[in-house]
């Protein structure tokens, strides 16, 4: 096999891990996260989202978090803006690059904003534009692309339509998101090369969820087709609100511990990086959820 030399993995902890949490997330805490993420060699750190407190209240704090980040030339700090309003709140934060996102089940679009897939990427349209106006990269985070919670299976067409449209709005790189964490190797394969019809392979990133434990099988799946990018969150934060009790994003530190195993390089300092998610674990009360961390913090204590 093939495998990329290198891989670049984007942490979404502190956003899309830490957004679901019910107990509040002092700014100061977010800020240190992201301290100890970039000081593990992260060069990609999702940081916040720009969205209605009244929805997201654990974002309330976008702007103190952006503020308070001790910023380094080499890291990409990005953030979610849902709509305009949004967009706008980001700028003063000055991210390096904004995430749009849509599902590529209809359902799951008329169930969360009441609009159809294209509609969904008509609304996007003029935030991607006002972001690539003012200097700041776009991505486009793509949902429910192997399974949804109201379709069932997603077929790879929809997967491939989805991503058109966001080609079509001026979209730069795209996440392939498994976000129910349903999907198997053959189905994530399928999804990707959907995707990689309109995007090459630089552009396009793995977000596998681990509700059924095939997170790491499904990011060897996508190693196999070249795939070099992959979203993940440390200390494995982020429940799936889909299925009760499961587990969401896929650990950072598992991950990496793969990766390094296959002699991939990440530049990612594996000690640090349990040392990060012990440290948010600690802070949420509760055991980290990545299985390397627990097996080596466990060696560690001995």
């Amino acid at each position: 096999m093939n495998y990329p030399a290198r891989v670049k993995i984007i942490d979404v902890g502190p956003r899309d891990g830490l957004q679901n949490e019910k107990q509040p997330v002092a700014a100061a805490v977010k800020v240190e996260l992201v301290q100890r993420l970039q000081d593990a060699g992260l060069k990609e750190i999702e940081v916040t989202s720009y969205v209605s407190p009244k929805w997201v209240p654990q974002m309330a704090d976008a702007a103190s978090v952006m503020a308070g980040i001790d910023r380094r030339g080499d890291v990409r700090y990005s953030v979610l803006t849902p709509n305009m309003q949004g967009f706008e709140a980001a700028l003063a934060g000055r991210p390096d690059e904004i995430v749009v996102f849509g599902a590529a089940s209809e359902a799951f679009n008329q169930k969360n904003i009441n609009c159809s897939i294209a509609e969904s990427m008509e609304r996007f349209a003029p935030v991607v534009r006002a972001a690539l106006d003012a200097g700041i990269a776009v991505r486009g985070a793509m949902s429910c692309t192997v399974g949804c919670p109201y379709e069932g299976e997603i077929a790879p067409e929809k997967v491939g339509y989805l991503a058109g449209l966001m080609k079509g709005i001026g979209v730069q790189r795209v996440d392939v998101a498994d976000t129910i964490g349903v999907g198997t190797p053959i189905k994530v394969q399928k999804a990707l090369e959907a995707t990689l019809a309109h995007f090459g392979i630089d552009q396009v990133s793995g977000h596998f969820h681990d509700t059924y434990g095939q997170a790491l099988s499904n990011t060897l799946a996508a190693l196999e087709l070249g795939v070099w990018n992959f979203q993940s969150s440390v200390a494995g934060l982020g429940g799936c609100p889909y299925a009760k009790g499961a587990t969401g994003n896929v650990a950072t530190e598992d991950v990496v511990y793969l990766l390094h195993g296959m002699g991939i390089e990440t530049g990612i300092d594996l000690d640090k990086l349990i040392d990060a998610g012990q440290f948010i674990s600690q802070h949420l009360g509760r055991p980290t959820q990545s299985r390397v961390a627990k097996a080596l913090l466990i060696k560690r204590a001995g």
